[in-house]
């Protein structure tokens, strides 16, 4: 799937529109050069769990988690990974549960330790705006991407 965003709103919409997708649950991949908007992306994932705080990239603590009602969400940054087995080290294994939504910028850091991805996005800088690119990586992705291209469909109409 690919879509084209014109600004930092539309990012966050679709961040938004992606996180009711993921219905709470997940290992998203954000791909991207520096400044792409894999932080606003999660933004936008994490308002639609009702968090509407500040959203920094945790570039030193690796992970920030966000408790949301019935939703764990654990953002990871790994930009600043030395080694992949620090992320054992700080014990990372037990946030990849199956009834948490992770969200991970950088995962190329963590290769060889990350569980495969439900969903890569890849976010491209296009002119003034950004080019997302998602690609699902196992059934509950593919199940995501369906249930976004509904989404996006009902906000068109």
């Amino acid at each position: 799937m690919q879509l084209s965003l014109r600004d930092e709103a539309s990012q966050v919409a679709l961040g938004e529109a992606l996180g009711h997708a993921l219905e709470g649950r997940g290992r998203v991949f954000l791909q991207g050069e520096l400044g792409a908007g894999k932080t606003t992306l999660s933004r936008g994932i994490l308002r639609a769990y009702g968090y509407h705080g500040a959203v920094k990239s945790p570039t030193y603590t690796l992970v920030e988690p966000y408790a949301l009602g019935e939703t764990q969400v654990h953002h990871f940054d790994l930009y600043r990974l030395g080694d992949p087995e620090e992320l054992e080290f700080i014990g990372a294994r037990d946030l990849f549960s199956e009834d948490s939504l992770c969200l991970v910028e950088w995962p190329s850091r963590g290769e060889g330790w990350l569980p495969r991805a439900d969903l890569t996005v890849t976010l491209s800088v296009v002119g003034m705006g950004r080019e997302a690119s998602l690609a699902a990586g196992t059934p509950h992705g593919e199940s995501v991407l369906s249930r976004l291209n509904s989404i996006l469909a009902e906000k068109d109409d």
